[in-house]
């Protein structure tokens, strides 16, 4: 790495870095005011790991805000450059932007990877064990404390309602089972469920029935097509899971598409995070290293916000689209990162090269 490597680094990662840090403190005081998760986890475990929870929590929003973080720091570090006049002397010395580009490029991937492999796992880890969500309401949308699960098999279409479950959702108690087919029995209580190779197994359940007396059945069998590691997803966030798990589980096996589509998305989004980070950094020096006499701060800082929040904006409609399966994820994960750099690219093109 060339003296020229090291002071173009230096300026652009350290306004980087300032620019994420600020996001950062901002995020943790917005967690801090969660008074009754803050209270919850100082009286449990300690005042200590409280903090902790609100660090790792605004950890995991401040990785979600990296695509303008990042271009927004950029910016500013290359402003910086041109301020101090050290751009202009290094283009005027033969060095082209894509020699100047490649330092930063090479320190984003780098960057990106150790971020969304490992920030993000260590985040998740530690604010699933301080501050876990509730079993069934990962999407807010069922009553506390029920679990909610619908089920196809041969045959066969039913809802359980259980209130509690053991680690990972394999066993299920003290549960209802509804039957949507109306050509089995309406209703099934029982005390236990264990999900079996393409089954749930119900030592002992009553069977109502409209006009009859209720009556008790053993091993009962309700075919399924559901694996355990799509119960697993279905009965929590795929958010909570780390970029390990979720490549572990997908590897056994998910029947559902659209809890195959929300899993694989934020799998694929992990992966191309260098590649989100790479678009904005390219964006950043397309819109900013250009030559200007009268360069100023203001409106570069200006651009920079204004394109770093359509950047947040069209990955956050990708993600939700690849989320539900209306887009394939990989596709959705990947499009926008490809856009940014394709646009960042084309600009440098006919700026920089004479193309304009």
């Amino acid at each position: 790495m060339t003296p020229i490597d090291r002071l173009i680094l230096w300026r652009i990662l350290t306004r980087i870095g300032v620019t994420v840090f600020i996001f950062f403190g901002v995020i943790a005081l917005a967690e801090s005011l969660d008074t009754w998760r803050f209270n919850h986890v100082a009286e449990t475990r300690g005042l200590p790991m409280a903090i902790v929870m609100v660090a790792m929590s605004a950890t995991r929003w401040t990785i979600k805000t990296l695509p303008v973080t990042v271009l927004m720091g950029a910016i500013l570090g290359i402003v910086d450059l041109k301020m101090r006049h050290e751009l202009t002397v290094i283009k005027a010395s033969g060095i082209s932007i894509w020699r100047i580009l490649r330092a930063p490029v090479v320190a984003i991937i780098a960057s990106g990877l150790i971020i969304g492999l490992g920030v993000e796992t260590l985040s998740t880890q530690v604010m699933r064990d301080l501050a876990p969500l509730p079993p069934g309401q990962a999407a807010l949308l069922t009553p506390p404390g029920e679990i909610w699960l619908e089920q196809r098999g041969e045959d066969a279409h039913y809802v359980m309602m259980a209130r509690n479950m053991s680690a990972g959702g394999s066993t299920l108690s003290d549960l209802t089972i509804f039957d949507m087919t109306g050509k089995g029995i309406p209703r099934l209580e029982a005390e236990e469920a264990t999900l079996e190779r393409g089954h749930w197994l119900l030592p002992s359940a009553i069977a109502r029935t409209p006009n009859t007396w209720p009556q008790t059945l053993s091993d009962v069998t309700l075919p399924t097509t559901s694996t355990p590691a799509e119960i697993r997803l279905k009965l929590a966030s795929s958010d909570d899971m780390t970029f390990f798990e979720l490549a572990a589980l997908l590897q056994r096996g998910v029947a559902d598409p659209a809890i195959r589509a929300a899993t694989t998305m934020r799998l694929v989004k992990l992966l191309a995070l260098p590649l989100v980070l790479t678009g904005s950094l390219l964006i950043a020096f397309a819109f900013t290293a250009g030559y200007n006499r009268n360069t100023q701060l203001g409106p570069a800082a200006l651009y920079g916000i204004t394109l770093g929040f359509v950047v947040f904006v069209i990955t956050e409609m990708a993600d939700r689209a690849g989320t539900t399966g209306v887009l394939n994820p990989v596709f959705a994960a990947i499009g926008p990162a490809i856009v940014a750099i394709v646009i960042g690219v084309t600009v440098l093109l006919h700026k920089e090269d004479g193309l304009t």
